[in-house]
């Protein structure tokens, strides 16, 4: 039989609880679970001698089993006279004591602060199915009713699913009220006495009537599920809201796996219980072709600190194919959250090990161990070594982060886009960075493992290393200049828009001794941070212009003509609601194009980094690019959207691809001073290999 309303607004009719009740006959209906699923949080906020109000009783269990428990000052009602008949009928002789009265709890006839406890078990959720007018001022009935009914220090419990508008109206009603609010999570979405299942999991509220006294801050809490951990104490209702919420998307996260395998990637944040900071992200990946067996159905994957920003860690594509290549039906991959402190891989075992099973595939044996992965013997290393905040990208930390091996990095990070570097440059001893080799002084010294980790405390600076691809493959667009033979010495001017740490321009600076490098960074906490933490200085050779790049490049274009060799954009995005995140679309209009054409050389080149996922607005934007430089070099990053377009003012500069990796192999010859660092894995002419002409 569906006892189901056909459309929310019948919860809150009585006439549709008065033909509910007459279809049920007297089963007992447990709306969000019974006594034994409450009476823990119950017995914690009733006593024995309360006068307890339960509003919206219908034929429920609860009052009774209340009762034969020692709360027998119980007084029911409900709007049903099917439902209060029936209850008379069972308990008057049972249980004395008890009353059940036919009445509308939006309007009691009982005397002011007359209760110390009001329990309400759906009753909210039934009369507030949707937020139409009516409807809310039902609602605010009800609420203000049983503030009215209550005691100072009386508790109104209300068990609720929370939805949405429901808990916005809870929450925001009483804590307006200057009430205590406390939220318990009672279950993950099933009610085992009644069988029911929901997908969204039930709440114990429990708002505390208090006088307000000036001064004295607002308890809000969310208690947590764990004995005898602190409650989370929110700072405003909006974070105590959040709470919640969160706590509903992974009771649906795990409804969600535990019905089938997904195809789609599932990721989730797990909070600090005390601060409400986030720890740990998963990641949750089904491979349903993997030949599922005893031993291989679930594992974790811990990705070490500093890692996880890495391809195969950072990025969707990335963590399929370590899924792929680690072979389990089911991988959770874990990346630990900066801003938190992690003794061991032992003691992250431990302390995720209830939370894991909780999203394991059905079917797991009880007794399965579940094999905790990771790349590397540790947890890794990361250290914030500053953290500040940009007027226009917010919050940011530079850290130093162990990479592979003993590889140490130092990256500018967004915490808008966590997963996302911003900057990064490779640490090396500052013996290196002398180019000398080690004197053997004495025995000692001589017996050294040669592969010894050095400190991060005593790294510095490597200015030869380029760590984005994009980058290497932007230097090598250089070999397209004229007279490539002669250009390391030869005198270039380069504008580049977009500083970040100032790698590329550094880059420029110091092996194209020739160069005079402009740069435009229109966020003054860039530059801040490039200076102080990446090495970044100016010379006569090397400016920096803190504007807009728009505005700059289009008065410079008013002005004169023919300024730059080379003019390169590497900015990105700041709107994430376009397509494309590189750079912002201003970047690539029309007339903004021409004014680029206007400052650059008959024989320069204008390179672009393009970062564009909508493939229509891809198409647009290079017959737009095609209309104002007729000759283009794209070259594609494999395993990244990037794609570095090379173009040309004129179509006299075409170049085969044989020609362009030879003037590319020349170039490095000449790039590699004596006595200079070089990075030996950045080989120029392979940034040519598939480059194309669009």
């Amino acid at each position: 039989m569906d006892l189901l309303p056909k459309s929310s607004k019948e919860f809150s009719s009585s006439e549709y609880w008065e033909q509910f009740f007459r279809r049920r006959g007297e089963q007992a209906f447990e709306w969000y679970g019974g006594y034994l699923e409450l009476c823990g949080l119950l017995h914690k906020y009733i006593k024995p001698k309360d006068k307890v109000l339960v509003v919206g009783c219908g034929n429920s269990e609860l009052s009774e089993r209340l009762y034969d428990a020692g709360c027998q000052n119980l007084t029911n009602i409900d709007v049903s006279e099917v439902a209060i008949r029936q209850m008379n009928e069972r308990n008057a002789k049972r249980r004395p004591m008890m009353t059940y009265q036919l009445m509308d709890a939006t309007e009691t006839t009982f005397p002011e602060s007359h209760f110390q406890a009001v329990l309400d078990k759906g009753t909210l959720d039934a009369i507030l199915p949707n937020t139409e007018e009516r409807t809310l001022e039902t609602a605010t009935k009800l609420l203000v009713e049983i503030g009215r009914v209550l005691q100072c220090g009386g508790r109104y419990m209300c068990v609720s699913l929370a939805q949405g508008h429901v808990l916005d109206k809870l929450v925001n009603q009483f804590s307006q009220g200057g009430w205590m609010v406390r939220v318990h999570q009672v279950s993950e979405g099933s009610s085992n006495e009644s069988g029911s299942q929901f997908p969204l999991p039930v709440f114990f509220f429990v708002m505390t009537k208090v006088r307000q006294m000036p001064g004295f801050p607002q308890v809000l809490e969310m208690m947590s599920d764990k004995e005898g951990a602190k409650p989370l104490r929110c700072s405003s209702p909006d974070e105590l809201l959040e709470a919640v919420k969160e706590r509903q998307h992974y009771s649906l996260i795990r409804n969600r796996l535990n019905q089938n395998q997904n195809s789609q990637e599932v990721s989730l944040d797990l909070c600090d219980g005390e601060s409400g900071r986030t720890r740990y992200t998963f990641y949750v990946l089904d491979s349903p072709t993997v030949r599922s067996s005893h031993a291989n159905q679930f594992a974790i994957f811990i990705v070490p600190q500093g890692r996880e920003t890495e391809w195969l860690f950072g990025s969707e594509p990335g963590r399929r194919q370590l899924a792929g290549s680690i072979g389990f039906r089911r991988l959770i991959i874990v990346a630990l959250h900066r801003d938190q402190h992690f003794e061991s891989m032992e003691a992250i075992q431990t302390e995720l090990s209830a939370k894991v099973l909780e999203l394991a595939p059905s079917g797991l044996a009880d007794n399965q161990q579940i094999p905790f992965l990771s790349a590397g013997g540790d947890i890794g290393t990361r250290t914030v070594k500053f953290r500040g905040r940009s007027e226009l990208s917010g919050e940011f930390v530079v850290e130093d982060a162990r990479g592979d091996g003993t590889s140490y990095f130092r990256r500018l990070i967004f915490l808008s886009n966590q997963n996302v570097v911003q900057s990064e440059a490779r640490l090396l001893p500052s013996s290196t960075h002398r180019g000398q080799k080690k004197k053997k002084k004495d025995k000692k010294k001589q017996q050294q493992p040669a592969d010894k980790e050095e400190s991060p405390s005593s790294l510095i600076i490597d200015k030869s290393y380029l760590s984005c691809e994009h980058h290497k493959i932007m230097i090598s667009g250089l070999a397209l200049l004229h007279n490539p033979g002669v250009l390391p010495d030869h005198h270039i001017s380069v504008l580049v828009v977009g500083l970040g740490g100032g790698s590329l321009s550094l880059f420029i600076h110091d092996y194209f001794l020739g160069s005079r490098v402009e740069a435009i960074e229109i966020d003054p906490s860039v530059l801040d941070v490039a200076s102080s933490w990446f090495g970044f200085s100016q010379d006569e050779r090397m400016k920096v212009h803190l504007a807009d790049g728009l505005v700059y490049i289009n008065g410079l274009a008013g002005k004169e003509k023919a300024v730059y060799d080379v003019v390169m954009f590497d900015v990105d995005s700041k709107d994430t609601c376009v397509g494309m995140s590189c750079p912002p679309p201003a970047f690539v209009e029309k007339n903004f194009l021409q004014n680029v054409h206007k400052i650059l050389k008959n024989n320069g080149i204008f390179i672009l980094n393009l970062v564009c996922r909508d493939a229509v607005l891809k198409r647009q934007v290079m017959s737009v690019i095609h209309e104002v430089f007729p000759l283009i070099y794209a070259k594609k990053i494999e395993d990244e959207v990037n794609e570095i377009l090379f173009c040309c003012p004129n179509t006299e500069r075409k170049i085969n691809p044989t020609d362009l990796m030879e003037s590319a192999k020349h170039l490095e010859k000449t790039l590699k001073r004596p006595g200079a660092l070089w990075d030996e894995t950045y080989i120029l002419a392979d940034m040519f290999k598939s480059i194309q002409i669009v």
